[in-house]
């Protein structure tokens, strides 16, 4: 009887923190959509940028800092200030699922983020996203334009290599479009590496689904490779070399310790590939 009644403890608790998160985001995202509105007509560009991304990161980071104290995850994102004054640089990382934007993002005072234009008409992320002047990714043609842009006046731009959340394996198929980024700008690809021990909301994950909390997210700086002269030599070896870095940790495989401080600054140090 006892086991039975902690566990039903065990489920409202994680139930109700499911709540508090989608919650609180709604409304942090629902209420800086509106300051954006207000903000876009009357700041120039680069101000808005600024204050834009400012916002953005601020109000992720505030959102993260309180679901961790509410005991709904452990995150170890440190590694991610090596970044933060590093200049221009195209941030390619691994997707295990919805929350890898919000984790980087939440450290980063600029950087713009490329976003699908299904999530750019989302009437609570718009608002937000077009005060930050974030990248509509469209066509590979147009991305590259904008991006281009961006990275010229000393932006930061975060591109998921493979395009949408991993399906099975370590990662999914690479597109080419983070090394014809890089051929265009001449901007080095800087890769990370998101690891978790949960499926929460990865691909496919059920939203009736209770996850075991608390869950671990940890973040680590990978190689930085110069801008390709082949580009589809150089997605190949991208994508071998995720593969091989991940290796087993899938999405719901243990860290291994991913948590422990010295993990998350290896591989910091600027290895040319």
């Amino acid at each position: 009887m006892t086991m039975y009644l902690r566990w039903l403890a065990k489920g409202a608790y994680a139930y109700a923190l499911l709540a508090l998160g989608a919650m609180l985001l709604a409304i942090m995202c629902c209420a800086w959509g509106l300051v954006a509105l207000v903000l876009y007509p009357f700041l120039p560009a680069k101000a808005g940028r600024r204050v834009g991304r400012y916002g953005a990161m601020m109000g992720f980071r505030i959102f993260l800092d309180t679901m961790e104290l509410a005991g709904a995850w452990r995150l170890r994102l440190d590694a991610l200030d090596e970044l933060a004054d590093a200049g221009p640089l195209i941030i390619a990382p691994n997707h295990p699922g919805l929350l890898d934007a919000v984790l980087v993002i939440s450290r980063l005072p600029n950087v713009a983020c490329v976003m699908k234009a299904t999530l750019l008409q989302n009437f609570l992320l718009a608002p937000g996203a077009r005060l930050a002047r974030y990248v509509r990714n469209d066509t590979l043609l147009k991305l590259i334009a904008h991006a281009n842009d961006e990275l010229r006046s000393g932006g930061q731009l975060l591109l998921f290599p493979e395009g949408t959340r991993t399906v099975g394996g370590p990662v999914g198929p690479f597109t080419e479009a983070v090394g014809a980024l890089s051929r265009r700008t001449g901007i080095v690809v800087q890769t990370l590496f998101i690891e978790t021990d949960s499926t929460f909301l990865c691909k496919g994950w059920r939203l009736k689904s209770r996850p075991d909390f608390p869950l671990e997210f940890a973040v680590r700086l990978g190689r930085r490779f110069d801008p390709p002269k082949d580009v589809r030599a150089f997605t190949a070896d991208l994508e071998r070399y995720f593969t091989r870095e991940l290796g087993a940790r899938a999405p719901g495989v243990a860290l291994e310790g991913a948590l422990a401080p010295q993990v998350a600054t290896r591989d910091v140090r600027d290895v040319r590939g």
